[in-house]
């Protein structure tokens, strides 16, 4: 007999730990990075449309973003977007083409971003830690599994919500890492 349960926690956990990454890639370094734009909608003919659809972005001397929308009709909409943003990011437009440059960073700064990043780091410990209840509570409300089976079950759990609570720690000082480099 499989243990499907693992699977689907392992999925879960997984799912957990992409999310995780996918949340750090907002976290600025003090370089730039176009995935700082990936939650930017730009109002695009009175739909909100990601960024990254309209407009091509590339890094120029690794401090400074340039967006080049598709239609230069779409310039003053962008433009718009990224001000409306938390990024707080100075924008300049150069008619058809807005570069954003991104500031260094304080060392204060620095070190509230890593504060930042171990917040984040805990709440997705959290979340795998959930995901590891959830399906305890699902083997141990199964009748039908053996308890000896049942006790094997719940230690695999354990080991995957470890490595997975280990993975989400090497990711977090990766970022923090990032951060502090100059």
């Amino acid at each position: 007999m499989d243990n499907l349960f693992l699977e689907i926690a392992d999925e879960k956990m997984q799912a957990a730990i992409k999310a995780f990454e996918n949340s750090l890639t907002k976290v600025r370094t003090g370089r730039a990075n176009p995935t700082m734009l990936d939650g930017i909608r730009v109002d695009y003919y009175g739909s909100p449309t990601p960024l990254n659809q309209i407009a091509s972005i590339s890094i120029q001397e690794g401090k400074t973003l340039v967006i080049k929308p598709f239609d230069r009709n779409s310039v003053k909409d962008v433009e718009r977007a990224i001000n409306a943003s938390d990024l707080g990011l100075p924008v300049q437009n150069n008619g058809d083409v807005l570069r954003v440059t991104v500031p260094a960073l304080t060392e204060d700064t620095r070190k509230g971003y890593c504060k930042d990043v171990d917040k984040m780091a805990e709440e997705a410990k959290v979340q795998i830690r959930n995901v590891r209840r959830e399906v305890n509570d699902e083997i141990k409300k199964d009748k039908t599994i053996p308890e000896d089976l049942s006790k094997s079950y719940l230690e695999d759990i354990q080991k995957a919500t470890d490595k997975a609570i280990v993975k989400i720690e090497e990711v977090a000082k990766a970022k923090q890492k990032e951060i502090m480099t100059i």
